[in-house]
């Protein structure tokens, strides 16, 4: 039997879908080390903080008209299996952008870089 693996990754926004090259997803739990000062010289545990869902993103910029893509707030990324059997997508929801860098080729494809961070992460 075969292994799945995820394929399709589409960026919605506003109800538009945007080509997706690229997606690069960082969380961060926010749980700290805490250092004591004891004579066993290590540490003895640590603490819960807020969780931080980072994502660089790589999309082809549409020839229909400009997106903008610093004023990106609200937006959706989802990762979908390929076959659609038994495997499950999962979405970052109510992302919104932190940095934009625009990216050109020798194959003539202009491409734009975003840096967003999402709210909420359901894996459906």
């Amino acid at each position: 039997m075969a292994d799945e693996y995820v394929g399709a990754i589409s960026l919605e926004l506003d109800s538009r879908e945007i080509e997706v090259t690229e997606v690069s997803v960082n969380i961060q739990t926010g749980r700290k080390l805490v250092k004591t000062m004891n004579k066993s010289g290590r540490a003895k545990g640590f603490a819960r903080g807020v969780e931080e869902i980072e994502i660089d993103v790589t999309a082809v910029v549409p020839l229909d008209g400009e997106v903008d893509w610093k004023g990106i707030e609200g937006a959706k990324i989802t990762t979908t299996p390929i076959s659609g059997s038994g495997g499950k997508r999962t979405s970052y929801q109510d992302c919104f952008t932190t940095s934009v860098g625009r990216q050109y080729t020798v194959d003539n494809e202009a491409r734009i870089n975003l840096k967003m961070n999402a709210l909420r992460e359901v894996i459906e």
